[in-house]
C-alpha cells in the first residue's frame, strides 16, 4: 500500500489533476472517491473523462451510474443514495466490474463490501473556496505503479 498527498487550489486544478490521472488509468481499474459534498469528486471525474475524450461529465447522484462511450468505457457511480451493497449488485454491478470498464465511484465507503480490494482510494478534504487536500492510497501493484507515475 502506497500513499501520496497533493494540494489543489481550485475546481479547474481538480479537473486538471483528474485529467493527469485519467491518462494513467486503464480498463478494469477501480477508483473509490471519498469526500464531503462539494469537495470536488465530480470535478476530478470530469478530468478523467476529458483525458478519455469525454467533455460532458455530469453527477450521477440521482441515476446512480453514468456510462460514457469512451475507450475504455468510463462508468461513474455515486453510491450516496444506495441503501447497501445488495442494491448495487441488483443493478448489475458485477457486470460493470467484469467488462473491463474504468470505474470511478463516489461515496464508495457506503458500499465498502462491494468494492475491490485492489484499487485507488482518493480522499478529498475541503470544499468551497478552501484549498483541497487530495490523498491517494494505492492498494495493489498495478495501482501503486499508477500512483508512482502520477
Amino acid at each position: 500500500m502506497t500513499e501520496r498527498v497533493w494540494t489543489v487550489s481550485s475546481e479547474e486544478e481538480m479537473t486538471a489533476f483528474g485529467e493527469r490521472l485519467g491518462k494513467l488509468l486503464t480498463g478494469g481499474c477501480f477508483t473509490a472517491l471519498h469526500g464531503g459534498l462539494g469537495a470536488g469528486k465530480t470535478a476530478l471525474v470530469r478530468g478523467v473523462g476529458r483525458a478519455l475524450g469525454q467533455e460532458d461529465i455530469t453527477s450521477p447522484t440521482f441515476t446512480i451510474v453514468q456510462e460514457y462511450d469512451t475507450v475504455p468505457r468510463l462508468c461513474h457511480f455515486d453510491a450516496y443514495r444506495l441503501a447497501d451493497e445488495d442494491e448495487l449488485y441488483a443493478m448489475g454491478f458485477d457486470d460493470y466490474c467484469d467488462d473491463d470498464s474504468l470505474i470511478l465511484m463516489e461515496w464508495a465507503e457506503l458500499v465498502e463490501g462491494a468494492v475491490p480490494e485492489e484499487r485507488l482510494d482518493i480522499t478529498i478534504e475541503g470544499s468551497g473556496a478552501d484549498l483541497r487536500t487530495v490523498r491517494i492510497i494505492a492498494s495493489g501493484a498495478a495501482y501503486e505503479a499508477i500512483l508512482e507515475k502520477l
